[in-house]
């Protein structure tokens, strides 16, 4: 048995805190850092460490964890009050960059570049792995920057749950249409499925949670450790049984623990565990996956052309469902920022379509930088659109809590002067 993995992880872990040290102290999140740490780490540069299936399971268990504690934080009734919004959001997440994913595509997949087969499901196809967004980076930073219980934050979160199920349907039709035996009826089943189970296996858990927590006054270190089978359990049957992402059954299972009397005290554990070893792990691994391929001019241009259409797309496209649903132009831009980033979910469907001759597989270049960008760039365009303006300031100073505090400052300098004589007085009479 060879012990290199806990070098890996030391080595991770060390890096991921000095990077996000230094890249806090640049006015940037500290996921940014640790997305460095793993690209500096991995193949694309010093090669230190590889992917392995150790990482690769740590780094699952530590996103579903991410979404785990996400859940526990996200207040349900706002979550619902957040479902209208969050459907449009999610649908022009879907359609705006499907067009220009696949417009794109039209403009580069044709001479030295063409592939046998379709061409117009070729280029769809292009746009269908530009609408997978990855929540969990998002999570991250909004939970870092205090922004994830709002009402922008739980608008994210629902249109990133829609989004999953729409980008699934979108794949599911096109790959049918490819040849491939895929029923739209069963994946829709499946999703519809998935849901009657966790709203019935959620209400069994939450009763039996709070009869547990009503019964048992002490131990409570039991607790976190039936909410995390319970979290495992979810993320398990979402993915093995209905087929939707283990996420979306991790963060069903947070929504849950929320609502029980416990809830604090679990969550308080999970975000120690998260700070300390399966976050950083996480987002490393994003980095360590990225092996560069040789790229000549022209994919390079198509690289920097995806890079933009993948930011322009989701910032358009769920800006314009905001904008629907009447947010201001800020939080157009807030929500459209946190749906840009792609993950994990876009490289398989690349793959897949490689292995069903959707994709040239001079293509895959592009769409692993693609995603390793836009990760990176999340974050950061994040911790702009969240900058207080200075129209905020002002609606700040002219607030009644700001002319309370000067109220009270004004009192407080009147107590200070009335003792100061006091005092005085005090002081003259003994004399």
């Amino acid at each position: 048995m060879s012990y290199k993995f806990l070098l890996d992880i030391a080595l991770i872990l060390i890096s991921t805190k000095i990077l996000g040290l230094i890249t806090k102290r640049f006015q940037m999140p500290q996921v940014v850092g640790a997305l460095i740490a793993g690209l500096i780490l991995g193949p694309a540069v010093l090669n230190v460490l590889q992917e392995t299936d150790f990482l690769t399971q740590l780094s699952e268990l530590g996103v579903i964890v991410i979404m785990f504690t996400a859940g526990m934080g996200t207040d349900i009734r706002e979550l619902k009050n957040s479902g209208k919004a969050g459907f449009w959001v999610a649908l022009c997440g879907v359609l705006v960059p499907l067009i220009m994913g696949a417009g794109l595509a039209y403009f580069f997949n044709r001479g030295e570049f063409a592939h046998p087969g379709n061409t117009l499901l070729q280029n769809i196809f292009i746009g269908v792995i530009l609408t997978a967004t990855s929540v969990s980076i998002t999570v991250e930073t909004l939970k870092e920057m205090g922004k994830l219980n709002t009402k922008v934050g739980n608008t994210i979160l629902a249109a990133a749950l829609i989004d999953d199920v729409l980008g699934l349907v979108a794949l599911t039709i096109i790959t049918s249409l490819a040849g491939a035996q895929v029923s739209i009826w069963i994946v829709l089943a499946k999703i519809i499925g998935f849901f009657v189970f966790a709203i019935l296996f959620g209400l069994l858990s939450y009763k039996f949670l709070t009869w547990y927590s009503n019964k048992v006054k002490k131990d409570l270190h039991r607790f976190p450790v039936l909410a995390f089978v319970l979290c495992l359990i979810m993320a398990f049957c979402a993915e093995h049984f209905f087929g939707v992402a283990d996420i979306i059954g991790a963060f069903g299972a947070g929504l849950v623990i929320a609502n029980t009397p416990k809830a604090k005290y679990i969550e308080s554990k999970f975000s120690s565990l998260s700070y300390l070893l399966l976050t950083p792990i996480f987002f490393a691994s994003v980095g360590i996956k990225v092996v560069l391929p040789k790229m000549d001019a022209q994919i390079i241009l198509f690289t920097i052309l995806l890079v933009v259409v993948a930011v322009i797309s989701k910032l358009v496209g769920c800006g314009l469902g905001a904008k629907i649903c009447g947010f201001s132009n800020l939080k157009c831009t807030q929500i459209g920022v946190g749906m840009i980033c792609r993950g994990e979910v876009a490289l398989i469907v690349a793959n897949k379509g490689i292995a069903m001759d959707l994709m040239p597989e001079a293509f895959l270049g592009p769409v692993i930088l693609t995603v390793v960008l836009v990760t990176i760039l999340t974050p950061i365009l994040l911790k702009l659109a969240f900058k207080p303006s200075a129209q905020e300031y002002t609606e700040l100073q002219e607030s009644p809590l700001v002319e309370s505090y000067e109220e009270v400052e004004q009192l407080d300098y009147m107590e200070e002067s009335l003792l100061e004589a006091h005092h005085q007085l005090k002081d003259k009479n003994a004399k």
